[in-house]
């Protein structure tokens, strides 16, 4: 009895995984086709970390959320920024001193895993967002493979097709456990019919 608890257990638990996983997959292939990169969540971006620069904190391939918009002024030493470098690329670095220019505001950044800070101070209105302290490791990868048309229709179908493969063989089970029901009994009636026979 409690062998069959733990497989029915078992079976919900499996049949739950896919499920989530098939809605995961669907929401990080259209999220990232809608927006054109990183998928957007309740108002925060998940942005792909493609540097090492501020490991062991943040590793190569993590997504991170960063919270855009608000005054990009208001940043102080230690906070951690994305912004436009000069090479027109998103970077993730910490603010290590701030700075008033005239009508500025500008921030000088380094990466944690960085010896020195970054050559170019970064000017508030280049700042995008402000990193949150999310980060889910090594996710990026499947982002960037999600955003491939090979990589939306494996992540799209191959979920779907688990999900009908265990459900037939869920199917499959429950007609071999009738039969076997089935079988036990066939004895049981013959040895009836035959004690009633003799009596």
């Amino acid at each position: 009895m409690k062998l069959k608890k733990i497989r029915k257990w078992a079976s919900h638990f499996i049949t739950f995984t896919l499920f989530v996983t098939l809605i995961c997959m669907v929401f990080i292939v259209i999220s990232s086709k809608a927006s054109g990169g990183e998928p957007e969540v309740l108002g925060y971006q998940l942005k792909t970390v493609l540097s090492g620069s501020m490991e062991p904190g943040v590793k190569t391939g993590s997504i991170i959320a960063v919270k855009p918009g608000g005054d990009m002024t208001r940043f102080e030493k230690d906070d951690v920024i994305t912004f436009i470098d000069e090479e027109e690329k998103l970077v993730t670095h910490r603010v290590v001193d701030v700075t008033n220019s005239g009508d500025h505001i500008m921030y000088q950044t380094k990466g944690d895993n960085n010896n020195t800070p970054d050559v170019n101070p970064v000017l508030a209105d280049n700042v995008v967002a402000e990193y949150t302290g999310f980060t889910i490791p090594y996710a990026g990868y499947v982002v960037n493979f999600a955003q491939s048309k090979q990589g939306s229709a494996l992540l799209l179908i191959l979920p779907g097709v688990l999900l009908l493969l265990y459900a037939g063989f869920t199917i499959w089970r429950a007609i071999s456990q009738i039969d076997e029901k089935d079988g036990a009994k066939e004895p049981l009636d013959e040895k009836l019919s035959s004690t009633k026979s003799n009596g």
